[in-house]
Order: structure tokens, then sequence, then C-alpha cells
């Protein structure tokens, strides 16, 4: 069971004027997060009256929305991500236009994680040459998506898992298939049988809905403010680009499409570009 942390973070160091703190008083900034390490998800919230707020780590910027009287932002820290202490800036516009700013800082552990060795059909490990030229084109388009999500935000309220099978293969997880390594896990891949109804796990966009090669019948949702679910070895798709799902509908159906060892749903999250654990997602959202 993942043990979440509700904890202050050392204030980011700010001196406002008195309409919003005293001047020589620090904005609040509390994070709700896990052992902080590669694919952790970070909630923050932010305790000031301001008129616009930018967050920017990891060499991303994260956009901060008001909810409940605060103003809220995930931080995503990428599987790629070095340990090590890394700095938290804060960008933001006082009431009447002053721009103000701040920084703090987010230490990273290390993180270990495990192989799967993985026996698949030879044509997903070398490709043969009539499908290279496909290969690619979709490899653009679904960078063309990730590229122009929208920084409108329509996800509310916690993400839940698509399906509630349990998760058979984690996040992050060194990957070799057939003998022959290839990139990390970057989703979870979640127990589940041909014909499971496979469920938005919160409000979005349909960004794609495609035949992929490798991942095969596949839905991206964007959730907006740059967060998007990458669903894939779908048996059946049951949207369109361009659907408005709200959370708990209906996107799809478990198969065993594309490159797989059986069926199971696929589910990526990523957060600014960011590749993030989707279970640290439903932690810090719930």
């Amino acid at each position: 069971m993942r043990i979440r942390l509700l904890a202050l973070l050392l204030p980011l160091l700010v001196s406002l004027p008195s309409p919003v703190r005293a001047s020589d008083r620090p904005i609040p900034v509390e994070k709700k997060a896990g052992p902080l390490t590669p694919g952790e998800v970070v909630l923050l919230k932010i305790g000031a009256e301001l008129d616009t707020l930018e967050i920017r780590a990891f060499g991303r910027s994260f956009p901060a929305f008001r909810e409940g009287g605060n103003w809220n932002a995930l931080v995503g820290v990428d599987l790629g991500t070095k340990p090590g202490t890394h700095t938290l800036r804060l960008e933001g516009t006082l009431p009447g236009g002053k721009k103000i700013s701040g920084s703090d800082t987010l230490t990273v552990r290390a993180r270990s994680f495990p192989t799967r060795r993985l026996k698949v059909e030879p044509k997903y490990v070398t490709p043969p040459a009539e499908v290279l030229a496909r290969i690619e084109r979709e490899s653009a388009e679904v960078e063309n998506v990730f590229s122009t999500l929208s920084m409108t935000r329509h996800w509310r309220g916690s993400f839940a898992k698509p399906v509630p099978g349990e998760v058979i293969s984690a996040f992050g997880k060194r990957t070799v298939y057939n003998g022959q390594e290839r990139k990390p896990h970057t989703g979870v891949d979640l127990r589940g049988k041909t014909g499971t109804p496979v469920a938005a796990p919160n409000a979005g966009r349909v960004a794609l809905a495609s035949d992929l090669y490798y991942s095969g019948l596949t839905v991206i949702l964007d959730h907006g403010l740059g967060l998007c679910s990458y669903l894939a070895h779908l048996s059946e798709i049951s949207v369109k680009v361009g659907d408005v799902v709200r959370k708990g509908d209906l996107v799809g159906k478990v198969g065993a499409t594309g490159r797989v060892t059986g069926p199971h749903l696929h589910w990526t999250v990523t957060l600014s570009g960011a590749r993030v654990d989707p279970m640290s997602l439903i932690d810090v959202t719930r």
C-alpha cells in the first residue's frame, strides 16, 4: 500500500505587500506526494491571493489552477529525472498587475526499477521494412497530440483506474523483448479480460482514437493543463476524435492488440511531457 504524506514545503521566498500577506512573510505552500522519486506526481496548494500563477520545475512549466479558494498545481517528476536537489520556481501576478517570483527545492531520491523479460512476435522487436513508414507516421501523429494538449482544465476531482483489475506490470520497469532491451515501461498494465469495459479515468477530450502498430487500438484523452491519458491494446474503441467524455464514460474495451503477451489494459499518463506513474496521480488527487 502506498503511504501518502501531507507536509509543508519550505516556504517560497517571496515578499508580498500587505493586501495578500504581511510584507515580510512568504507564501505558504503545501505539498501532497509520496516519497519523491522518478515517476511521482506532486500536488501543490498555494495559499495566496494572486491573479495568475505558474510553476516551473525540472525544466518544465506546470500550469496552476484555482480550486477551493486556493491555487493548486500538479507537478510531475519524469521517469528519467536524476536524483538530487531540483529548483521549484513560482511566477505569479498580484491583483493590480505586480509580478512576483520565488523559489524552493524538491529533493528527488533514487529509485530502483526491476526488469521484465517478455516474449512477443518477432515483428514487434524487429519490424519488417514495409511497416517502418507506418511506425514513423504514427510516432509523429502521437508526438503532435502531445505537443498540442489543451491548456483548458477538463478534469475535476480524483482520477480512477480505467478498469478494476490490479496492476500486473508496474510503472518504470526495464523491458527486454525477446532478449533485446527496449525503453522502460512508461505506464502501468492493468489486469482485464478481453471485452472488459474501459472507462475514462477523468473527464477529457478524445485527442486520438486509432490503430497503432505497437500499442494496437489506442485512445488518448486530453484532460487539459498538459495532462493526458494513453489507453492501449484495446479490442474496441467506443469514441472518436473530438468527443468530450466524463469520468467513467466508456472509451473502449480491453484487448490484446499490438505488442502484447495477452489481454490487458496499458495506461500511460504524461504531465507537461513528464512520464509519471498513473497510480501516483490517483493517490494525490483522491
